[in-house]
């Protein structure tokens, strides 16, 4: 996505030097929501972005993987010789984490490819047994595609609720049950001791029989190919860009999955893995390069994703931290309701459970540094534009 948009925005904005777009994937670009939805049960066969690059006259190579960089030459290793750049745009994304000592173990899976998506469609098309290692935003839609073809699912989250990393608890709580309406099972603090072909073990002795083990336990910047080139990497692996997402060395710029960023907006550097970040990421990079760094724009987005879980649409925009102020908008029994966060009365993140037109204001709200009446903004009647003070 990110490396694809960065081409194609190049071009939009006037770019006329020759663009080469490498993949290491032997596959045209696609998009990646899809894999977890339509291209996991079958109905569609991949997600091909509907982008003419020989229209485009941009030279796009297959197959071609990245292993190394040195900047001195303006030069990129990779799997089919070096390629010489005046400009390199770094869109390697990020990996799966795995489970150690699985990497044998027949029947399991990540779901971060084409090829990923599917190996694991035939086995939620034969309704088997399905355990999902982490309940995340993966493991939900895991979770969620398996059931809807039949499977019987559990899921295993170490820690004491699902999305741990991304939510408190007393939001998260009203997500747990979900799963159990949805029929499918989950096991909080639970630990996988071992994986064996049709069988996960849990550190409690107990066993899951499982045909298929997918484990969505999150993902790493795919940065290992960068080591000694010069390319600064921040503590959590990602390239450390700067506010115009420029790397520390001339003349290369990073963006997407594996590029953090410092966000004036929120006070922290940002690691955003999610496909709005790679659309938009994109598009301030290449006017950068067109403009000139001077006149280009810094990026400073409102981070936004969604994700579809057991019928639910869930939206989340902004970013919060655990000191903020938690204000709820409707019943989380419910079918819809929304949470704000807010700092000092300004809104600094939202999450919106069938409730998009909240999320729609929220994100323009926050964009703006806007401060909110408390008692009309926890109404869900009263709409979020008209709870500014």
């Amino acid at each position: 996505m990110a490396g694809v948009q960065t081409a194609v925005a190049l071009r939009e904005q006037g770019w006329t030097g020759a663009i080469v777009l490498l993949g290491a994937e032997p596959h045209p670009p696609y998009d990646r929501p899809p894999l977890s939805k339509a291209v996991l049960l079958g109905k569609a066969e991949g997600a091909a972005f509907d982008v003419d690059f020989a229209s485009l006259d941009i030279d796009l190579r297959l197959g071609v993987e990245a292993t190394g960089l040195r900047p001195a030459e303006h030069l990129l290793d990779t799997t089919a010789g070096p390629v010489a750049y005046d400009v390199l745009v770094v869109a390697t994304g990020a990996d799966p984490v795995t489970l150690p000592g699985t990497a044998d173990v027949p029947g399991v899976y990540v779901l971060r490819t084409l090829d990923d998506a599917v190996r694991l469609r035939p086995v939620l098309a034969a309704g088997r047994d399905v355990v999902a290692v982490g309940a995340g935003w993966i493991g939900a839609e895991v979770a969620t595609a398996a059931r809807e073809a039949g499977c019987r699912v559990t899921v295993v989250e170490a820690s004491g609720r699902p999305l741990a990393g991304a939510l408190p608890a007393e939001v998260a709580a009203h997500m747990a049950g979900w799963y159990e309406q949805a029929g499918a099972r989950l096991l909080t603090h639970a630990k996988v001791a071992s994986v064996a072909e049709g069988a996960v073990v849990l550190d409690d002795g107990s066993r899951l029989a499982a045909d298929a083990v997918v484990v969505g336990v999150g993902a790493r910047p795919a940065t290992g190919w960068l080591a000694g080139s010069g390319v600064e990497l921040a503590a959590d692996g990602s390239v450390a860009a700067d506010e115009r997402l420029r790397t520390s060395v001339p003349d290369v710029w990073a963006v997407g999955d594996c590029a953090s960023f410092p966000s004036a907006r929120f006070g922290r550097r940002l690691l955003v893995h999610h496909w709005d970040n790679a659309l938009q990421g994109p598009r301030t990079v290449a006017q950068n390069l067109v403009l000139g760094p001077e006149e280009g724009p810094v990026y400073d987005p409102v981070p936004y994703f969604w994700s579809e879980q057991f019928g639910r649409f869930v939206q989340y925009a902004g970013h919060h931290a655990d000191a903020d102020e938690l204000l709820w908008r409707g019943d989380p029994e419910g079918a819809s309701w929304s949470v704000c966060w807010l700092r000092s009365g300004v809104l600094r993140g939202l999450l919106a459970v069938g409730r998009p037109r909240d999320l729609a204001q929220g994100r323009r709200l926050i964009e703006q540094g806007t401060a909110l009446d408390r008692t009309r903004a926890a109404d869900p009647s009263v709409p979020l534009k008209a709870a500014v003070l």
